[in-house]
């Protein structure tokens, strides 16, 4: 039976399961370590994986994310994340503006079937971004980062930008990790999304407890 999920504004680690980091471990047990160490949403990123493959993780994936109440995010691919029931999409500037895309109903259903993230890099893609009424946006690069080693860090300016701007749920990403993470809270995040500082540690879940005890001291 599905856990009910955290009202969104409440969640706190957005971790991943990406596959260019799985370097020979299973995916599934990789989303349980992710989940037992305390994410409150999980992002799959399978860039290199066509859509049916990408479809068939998922599946697999949501059984262990919907029993812990943890959210399913899917990469760049909104028509399997409706096809598979995921609880959520997330779609970069290109993915979504170039796309033909406007409002996020033309992505996520009306009524709403999942949620909707996007990604933005500066204040006039964040405000592009709101006007298309998403669920959350992600603010970064801040730091430099080797998920995305060609894109120029945003750094804290734009995370306080954020705080002043952005009313909706937001996550800061991009280079976070246990000596950088306290920066970003103190420029304002709440919130975080955090990639290979977790998916490269040697006991994930541990990994994750640290990083949410770490947000968890700061309040909302």
């Amino acid at each position: 039976m599905a856990a009910p999920f955290k009202p969104l504004g409440d969640c706190r680690l957005y971790t991943f399961v990406d596959t260019a980091f799985l370097e020979g471990r299973d995916p599934v047990e990789l989303a349980r370590q992710l989940c037992d160490g305390g994410s409150d949403i999980i992002q799959l990123r399978a860039k290199e994986r066509e859509p049916d493959q990408v479809r068939a993780l998922a599946a697999h994936l949501l059984r262990v994310t919907d029993a812990a109440g943890v959210r399913l995010i899917i990469n760049d691919h909104p028509k399997v994340a409706l096809q598979v029931g995921a609880p959520g999409c997330h779609l970069g500037q290109e993915d979504f503006f170039d796309a033909g895309y406007r409002m996020a109903a033309q992505v996520t259903g009306c009524p709403a079937e999942m949620i909707l993230g996007l990604s933005t890099h500066a204040p006039d893609q964040a405000g592009r971004a709101l006007r298309a009424e998403p669920d959350y946006i992600a603010i970064g690069p801040v730091f430099a980062t080797p998920t995305k080693p060609t894109a120029p860090p945003v750094t804290l300016d734009y995370v306080r930008w954020a705080v002043a701007h952005v009313s909706i749920p937001w996550f800061a990403i991009g280079g976070i990790n246990l000596e950088t993470l306290d920066e970003v809270l103190e420029a304002g995040a709440r919130r975080v999304c955090v990639v290979s500082a977790i998916l490269r540690a040697q006991d994930v879940a541990r990994a994750c407890q640290a990083f949410r005890q770490r947000v968890a001291c700061v309040p909302l």
